[in-house]
């Protein structure tokens, strides 16, 4: 899990042309029914402002788009940038480090990231990022590889991916390095117990999860607080400076 930022983009970029392709192939098709399943928890609404982070190529951000949400893609991989920016003009791309997003605070109506927490550095301090950015009331959905609760699912599950997974890397992919630490990545990746105390230690309430793909994947889900006093109780733990009441 010690992740060196550079590193990890550094792949990201080599993979960035055939990415969605080697996915597809990978989850066996199931990556399109996750992010319809993503895209459904976040239920864009026209007029709202939506950040989706890790975009990469923006197969995640386009169906936020075209719902009528005004969306905002970022990565922290230059080429996805570039790929994403090809495929779809129309929407703003921006590379970013989720560690420490370019926008001012109480933003955004929803933040999201599919697939991307486990590759940042500090998936804490990215989650602290999305909560800053977020407006009051505020919805985050992150949807991530876990870990299968049946037993023997979970030892099958990476059986695939420890020995499966790298020979399909490497006929789809043009860097099977990458294939091979993302495999890592995610049999390393914590499960979704954590994951949800994570999300609630950085201040989100109505945190709660669902399994996809009998938990191969999960989507979980939060809300920063509208209440001002339980905001600023969470600035205070977390060592956030901003506890002044904007209404005064």
């Amino acid at each position: 899990m010690d992740k060196d930022p550079d590193d990890v983009s550094g792949m990201f970029d080599e993979v960035a042309p055939g990415y969605d392709r080697t996915n597809a192939v990978l989850s066996v098709g199931n990556s399109a029914l996750w992010r319809i399943a993503t895209a459904k928890a976040i239920d864009p609404k026209p007029g709202e402002r939506i950040l989706d982070i890790a975009c990469g190529t923006g197969a995640s951000t386009l169906p936020l788009a075209r719902a009528g949400a005004t969306v905002v893609g970022v990565d922290f991989s230059p080429k996805m940038i570039a790929e994403a920016s090809k495929r779809h003009p129309k929407i703003d791309f921006r590379q970013a480090d989720a560690m420490k997003l370019p926008f001012g605070d109480d933003e955004f109506d929803a933040v999201t990231i599919s697939f991307g927490l486990r590759n940042v550095h500090d998936p804490k301090q990215a989650l602290a990022e999305m909560y800053r950015v977020l407006k009051p009331g505020g919805r985050l959905i992150v949807c991530e590889f876990s870990k299968p609760p049946a037993a023997l699912l979970r030892t099958g599950y990476f059986a695939y991916m420890r020995f499966v997974a790298p020979l399909i890397a490497t006929v789809t992919s043009s860097n099977r390095d990458a294939y091979r630490y993302l495999t890592e990545s995610i049999r390393e990746w914590p499960d979704q117990g954590t994951l949800s105390q994570w999300i609630r230690g950085v201040g989100f309430t109505r945190v709660a999860y669902r399994n996809l793909t009998v938990g191969i994947v999960a989507l979980h889900r939060g809300r920063k607080p509208e209440d001002f006093a339980i905001r600023a109780s969470t600035a205070r733990r977390t060592g956030r400076a901003r506890t002044t009441d904007p209404a005064g």
